[in-house]
């Protein structure tokens, strides 16, 4: 029986309802009084259920779909204005135990270069880090329990906070790691993370089992019930995502939109984050062996659906995809990206040898961090190294809270600025800092508080004469 508001997986992630909503969906695609009702709904900013998502995505008629996309828009300047996040992954280890058939890592792979990094070499991949720019980081480590226990997790996050190099620092570290207990979980919590993050791969139950045929992923039930171990270890930012191409992606959209409800249900807080990956080739992965891959297409109309269905997440978008895209969908909801991102066990501070690939998946957008900030901001948006509002304790609730009243559009968009303002006088180079400049003062007028922008003006000198780390 689905019920939302259950911990148990098979009843708040219900095959049975996840399948009688796309038949419903597939019923109702050319009922353009439901769908103009539904869309009537979303323009209240109050998001969909994954039902009226679902009849959404079913409809191809395309004065509709566009409206979907002006919406998307709409509701992405509302909640987060033209602020888009940076941010890097960093890979701890590629030791992995589990038997994942879509990564490269999975343990029976033997050709793949097995990895680990010391501390030693954390320290030289954040200073690398740091010097092109970034503050916010995602740690990334295959499930081993004896190459990568969470006593190593906890070790290279304090390492990496420690870490102070020149003018830079890493101020928020958001995690994915295999699911685990509340232990840890409380453990991973008072080592400072930012957001946890762990994605589904798919929510179909048979699949998900055939796709993970060894090593402890192969539970469903435990993988699938992480989030709530991790909210009750005190964990208040989650990040859900799956992996579009493994299956029916229409599935897939009604069950990431389920999970979302359900902790919105149980928790009173939804997800931080949700991330929209599609499989790539890497190793020995092919991804034409997964007949379920998307068009760019409908990769945008799902990026549209999932802002205008919950407008208040944030949404990321990795180098897993092109310049293209990226530029696409942005524009239709995404409010997080990486720059300059290494897939491979360290590879920030030298390059890895060809011979001893490590890389989890290909990169599509190979471009440097200056570059990408520059190419934001030729359209028009704030690149943010922003990480004020977990290091004010605007987390969990709180954060959800002030972003759904548009309240957090006064601290936001202040800190972006004078983000954006180290980045352009530690990092950047000419072009982009001249380009960055005049981004500035053209969005100084944005703020709609004087005394806000009263305080931000005198802040961003300040940060002309070297003093940093200002905040709303």
């Amino acid at each position: 029986m689905y019920n939302k508001a259950s911990l148990r997986a098979d009843e708040f992630i219900s095959h049975e309802e996840i399948t009688a909503t796309l038949a419903y969906a597939e019923e109702n695609k050319e009922n353009f009084a439901l769908i103009d009702e539904i869309l009537a709904k979303a323009e209240l900013c109050k998001g969909l259920d994954h039902r009226e998502a679902s009849v959404l995505l079913a409809c191809e008629e395309p004065t509709r779909v566009a409206r979907m996309y002006t919406m998307a828009e709409e509701l992405k300047k509302k909640f987060y204005g033209n602020r888009i996040v940076m941010f890097a992954p960093l890979y701890l280890s590629n030791y992995c135990v589990n038997g994942c058939v879509y990564c490269p890592y999975h343990m029976k792979n033997k050709h793949i270069a097995r990895k680990k990094l010391t501390q030693e070499e954390i320290v030289k991949e954040v200073t690398a880090l740091q010097d092109m720019g970034h503050k916010r980081l995602a740690l990334e480590a295959g499930e081993d329990p004896v190459n990568n226990p969470i006593e190593y997790i906890l070790e290279c996050i304090d390492t990496i906070y420690r870490i102070k190099h020149k003018n830079g620092a890493i101020r928020r570290v958001n995690v994915n790691i295999a699911a685990t207990t509340v232990e840890n979980y409380r453990k991973l919590k008072e080592a400072g993370i930012g957001t946890y993050i762990l994605f589904q791969e798919t929510y179909h139950k048979e699949s998900y089992e055939k796709l993970h045929p060894t090593g402890p992923k192969h539970d469903y039930a435990y993988h699938t019930e992480a989030m709530d171990r991790a909210m009750e270890g005190g964990i208040d930012d989650v990040g859900l995502g799956v992996l579009f191409g493994l299956e029916l992606y229409k599935y897939e959209f009604a069950g990431l939109l389920m999970h979302a409800e359900h902790l919105e249900a149980v928790h009173g807080v939804g997800p931080h984050t949700i991330s929209v990956p599609r499989i790539k080739r890497a190793d020995d992965i092919d991804p034409t062996v997964f007949d379920n891959g998307i068009s760019d297409e409908i990769f945008a109309k799902l990026c549209a659906l999932i802002r205008i269905s919950v407008p208040y997440t944030g949404m990321i978008i990795s180098t897993r995809e092109s310049k293209e895209v990226r530029e696409k969908v942005i524009r239709l909801g995404v409010s997080q990206i990486s720059g300059a991102s290494k897939t491979s066990v360290g590879g920030y501070s030298e390059p890895e040898p060809e011979e001893e690939n490590s890389e989890q998946f290909d990169v599509s957008d190979k471009r440097t961090l200056d570059e990408v900030v520059r190419w934001l901001m030729e359209f028009g948006y704030i690149p943010s190294f922003c990480t004020a509002c977990y290091r004010e304790g605007r987390t969990g609730d709180r954060f959800m809270s002030l972003c759904k009243s548009g309240q957090i559009q006064n601290c936001c968009h202040p800190n972006a600025l004078m983000t954006l303002k180290e980045y352009l006088m530690d990092y950047a180079s000419e072009e982009t800092k001249k380009i960055g400049e005049a981004l500035i003062q053209a969005e100084l007028n944005n703020i709609p508080k004087e005394k806000v922008r009263e305080v931000c003006e005198d802040h961003l000198k300040k940060i002309e004469e070297g003093i940093r780390d200002f905040r709303f």
